[in-house]
């Protein structure tokens, strides 16, 4: 990231954080954190009972389950489905567009550019996503619900007038309204659409996601909709999804709750003519969630208590002196850094910024499930020394102190 783009994102997270602290400091927030932290641990301690729970409901719902151990099975699976769309409703190789909603498991198996290698349209409908993929190059997120909060309206302006040919002043709203009319274009030439989650409810065989923009709506409203979420996503009922999905809104935007909260339970249905089922009325006619491991049953617990709020990177002062670069993928910060161990290898662990963090504690203290990420830094940097992993400049400190008894 560019010295100007970090201080921009500093100036927005500290008017983030100013909303979300007066918000989170309320007795209601309060008690809805103490009961989501008992929810998190107790999902992720029973993670594999939930996912055999899971698969049943689904079934029951007729919505289509499959499991992917890794991402490249989860990019397999996601292929098969859009191709077997494409024959069902006969849709032009040349011209497969697929509407997508914001997903950071979506970027961890990398979907977009595996799907644009395939030869289709990936249009993202969340606007921060949109921006940074009209971007093309240096486009990473820097915070999980404000992907571009490290450009200025000058910058955006002048992404949008590039990539779309057009002569827009640098002002917020005329380039809502560009943006938004040229996804709803490209997304009404879409038979599909893939979309993360927020949490599933492993007992109602439900699918819970929160947004503000309405992009969601559109998404699953396509005749196939994918969704890929970790196992991690997994509780026990749907209260505890709409629990979660309030409180990562409080700790993500300062706000009590997102204009929409989406469940989708099922392909859409009516039974308004004699109380007959009837199946493919106005929303997807086929529905399937593929749950991913990719690594997670081996990482820390309390690693997977994360509800992706993004709180902790606000906080950061690493991540608010370097950006992005504090991290893995979509996945940002010292959590991130935590995450990449599992989700490739100790390597990318340290790369991502494994010997950056201060341990400073400030993102367990800012975080709503309270995820003790100094202390899983720790034990990760004790594995990467066993595997002779360690920074240079630490390896001849260290073999200075073991030749001359000095650091020096």
């Amino acid at each position: 990231m560019k010295e100007k783009e970090i201080e921009s994102m500093r100036k927005v997270f500290g008017e983030l954080k100013d909303r979300i602290d007066s918000l989170v400091k309320s007795p209601k927030i309060k008690a809805l954190q103490n009961r989501v932290i008992d929810i998190r641990k107790s999902a992720i301690d029973n993670n594999e009972e939930l996912i055999a729970i899971a698969k049943e409901s689904f079934k029951e719902n007729d919505i289509d389950c499959f499991y992917a151990n890794d991402d490249e099975e989860a990019r397999k699976i996601l292929l098969d489905l859009i191709n077997d769309e494409i024959e069902r409703s006969n849709i032009d190789r040349n011209e497969v567009y697929i509407a997508k909603s914001k997903s950071n498991t979506l970027r961890e198996i990398d979907a977009t550019q595996f799907l644009e290698e395939q030869g289709m349209t990936i249009v993202e409908t969340d606007l921060g996503d949109r921006i940074l993929q009209l971007k093309k190059d240096d486009n990473s997120p820097v915070h999980p619900t404000g992907p571009a909060s490290h450009l200025t309206v000058q910058d955006i302006a002048e992404i949008v007038n590039e990539s779309m040919n057009l002569d827009l002043p640098a002002e917020p709203k005329p380039i809502m309204e560009a943006v938004r009319a040229d996804v709803l274009s490209l997304i009404e030439k879409s038979f599909i659409g893939i979309s993360g989650t927020n949490s599933i409810a492993a007992e109602d065989g439900a699918v819970l996601m929160v947004h503000n923009e309405g992009n969601i709506s559109l998404v699953q409203s396509k005749k196939l909709h994918i969704i890929v979420a970790g196992i991690d996503k997994l509780v026990p009922l749907l209260e505890d999804c709409v629990s979660i999905g309030k409180l990562e809104t409080a700790f993500a935007t300062g706000k009590p709750l997102t204009s929409y909260i989406n469940i989708v339970s099922g392909p859409s249905k009516t039974a308004d003519i004699e109380k007959k089922l009837l199946k493919n009325m106005y929303g997807a006619e086929k529905v399937a969630v593929i749950l991913l491991d990719n690594g997670r049953k081996e990482a820390f617990k309390e690693c997977l208590w994360c509800i992706g709020c993004g709180n902790c990177i606000v906080s950061c002062p690493v991540y608010n002196s370097i950006g992005n670069k504090f991290g893995f993928h979509s996945y940002l910060g010292g959590r991130g850094v935590a995450m990449s161990r599992y989700l490739k290898d100790n390597q990318v662990s340290v790369d991502s910024g494994l010997y950056m963090c201060t341990l400073c504690g400030l993102c367990t203290e800012n975080c709503p499930v309270l995820t003790p990420t100094s202390e899983i830094i720790e034990n990760l940097r004790n594995e990467t020394q066993k595997e002779g992993l360690s920074r240079e400049p630490h390896k001849k400190i260290r073999d200075n102190i073991k030749d001359k008894g000095s650091p020096y």
